[in-house]
């Protein structure tokens, strides 16, 4: 990858890409100054709809677009409409410039939440019609039309990828929140789940990002991407726990008792996905540009282990 800016590159996976690209050939869009500095640095501040990007843009060969709304606060008068704005309206905007500026690849990290949120029988395709239901996934998808009309008149290649949970050192969300709850060894009424998740470890997320980069085959396509093992939520309990030498406090709970106390709770819809299947077929990606995971899930575990002792050292018990 040569002259590449990548926004969010302070984030999640925008730090684990940076890590393994060449330091004179990538350029980092900041939302505040890092203690990092790198020279070509671009800090941006809080993106939207009016942000110049053309001191970032200048010189630049690719862009990939990580930055993005993941979480609005609940009184948030109409959350869409903020969603929207970072999601859709500052994508759009990126972009725009970036065809202008002569930029030819624009790499897009969506979501499969865009296919949906969950699979019955089969898992999500890169033909299956869009079907999102909050939204983050709604605004992912509106991106990627708006991307593909960028496409269509001026010639910028687009590819976008679509991954499902991503895990890795940095994790945050409901991953973290499940880790903590396996080292604190909390109680989870989750043993009697029958499902089958995809998930994707960040370093195998990056590895698809750079061939997305680099592939002459990217160019205008649409990539489902995931890890090699689908897991059910228990067998992820499990392993995660060994991979944190703990035992899981895992027991079995009918299903409609654990959907009637999530409910009193306020939690049905976190209950619906984290019981439900969300299978993707990445087929498509490992044969057009031969890319593969690296890692697999214990590997990935492993790893993620080392780095939430390394920030939580007083729930370690080794």
């Amino acid at each position: 990858m040569t002259n590449t800016l990548v926004t969010g590159s302070n984030g999640f996976v925008g730090s684990a890409l940076v890590s393994v690209l060449q330091e004179l050939t990538v350029r980092r869009a900041l939302r505040q100054p890092a203690a990092d500095v790198r020279p070509g640095d671009f800090i941006v501040g809080n993106i939207g709809p009016y942000t110049d990007w053309r001191p970032a843009l200048a010189g630049v060969d690719c862009v990939v677009h990580l930055a993005a709304r993941t979480h609005v606060l609940k009184d948030t008068t109409n959350p869409l409409l903020e969603y929207r704005r970072i999601n859709v309206e500052a994508t759009h905007n990126l972009a725009q410039q970036a065809a202008v500026a002569g930029v030819r690849r624009f790499v897009f990290l969506s979501s499969v939440k865009v296919n949906g949120e969950s699979t019955v029988g089969r898992p999500f395709t890169e033909d299956d019609p869009p079907r999102p239901e909050d939204a983050y996934g709604i605004t992912k998808c509106e991106a990627e039309d708006a991307l593909h009309r960028i496409s269509a008149n001026t010639g910028m290649e687009i590819v976008i990828l679509r991954p499902p949970l991503v895990y890795g050192p940095g994790v945050k969300g409901n991953f973290l929140r499940l880790m903590h709850g396996i080292a604190w060894g909390m109680p989870l009424p989750l043993g009697s789940i029958f499902n089958r998740r995809t998930l994707i470890y960040v370093g195998n997320l990056v590895d698809a990002i750079i061939a997305a980069a680099e592939s002459p085959l990217a160019a205008g396509k649409t990539y489902l991407v995931g890890d090699s093992e689908d897991v059910s939520t228990p067998e992820l309990i499990q392993s995660i726990a060994a991979a944190m030498h703990v035992h899981p406090h895992l027991f079995s709970c009918p299903r409609v008792l654990l959907m009637s106390g999530a409910t009193v709770l306020g939690k049905r819809e976190e209950m619906r996905r984290l019981a439900g299947s969300l299978q993707i077929d990445s087929s498509r990606i490992r044969h057009e540009l031969q890319w593969n995971p690296r890692f697999r899930l214990a590997q990935g575990l492993t790893e993620t282990a080392q780095w939430y002792y390394s920030q939580f050292p007083a729930k370690s018990n080794t």
